[in-house]
């Protein structure tokens, strides 16, 4: 599964490196998967500037630095909540993109009613925002994973084109 990640990985980081461009990402139910793809490109410290996986409350605040009052009105697993994690990825980390992702891995839902295999994605940079609604129908929290971490690089690789 992970290597299916890898061809995107390589097209997204030659893009960046050739633009000199970078990329901060904030993942969480694709637990890191995102990341871990574009780093395993070489030459990396060109252009991947760091992450976090801002699974809980804690880790949210501490590497982001979201705090509640960002928060209200906005229910996490939203596309709207994916956004909010680009954009602050990119302020905090000073890069020229960021991917925000959030959701519901499975094998069960989220607390907030979405079932398992639901995501939001979004990417934040220089030609504005996009963000998109995954739903796999499946349970599967592995397969999810690698299915969220894909659509996310394949979203930023769409805005990498525009």
């Amino acid at each position: 599964m992970f290597e299916e990640l890898l061809p995107l990985a390589d097209e997204i980081a030659q893009r960046l490196i050739q633009r000199h461009e970078t990329v901060a990402i904030a993942e969480s139910s694709a637990g890191g998967l995102i990341s871990a793809a574009l780093l395993s490109v070489p030459g990396a410290s060109a252009y991947f500037l760091g992450a976090g996986v801002v699974y809980t409350r804690a880790s949210r605040t501490t590497v982001l630095a979201i705090g509640e009052a960002a928060l209200e009105g906005i229910r996490p697993s939203t596309q709207e909540y994916a956004r909010l994690l680009a954009r602050s990825a990119r302020e905090r980390f000073g890069a020229t993109w960021a991917l925000g992702e959030t959701g519901a891995t499975g094998p069960t839902g989220n607390r907030y009613g979405d079932a398992p295999g639901h995501a939001c994605i979004a990417v934040a940079g220089p030609a504005g925002e996009d963000s998109i609604t995954v739903e796999t129908g499946s349970a599967d929290r592995v397969a999810n994973m690698y299915a969220f971490a894909g659509e996310a690089l394949r979203l930023f690789r769409k805005q990498l084109s525009s």
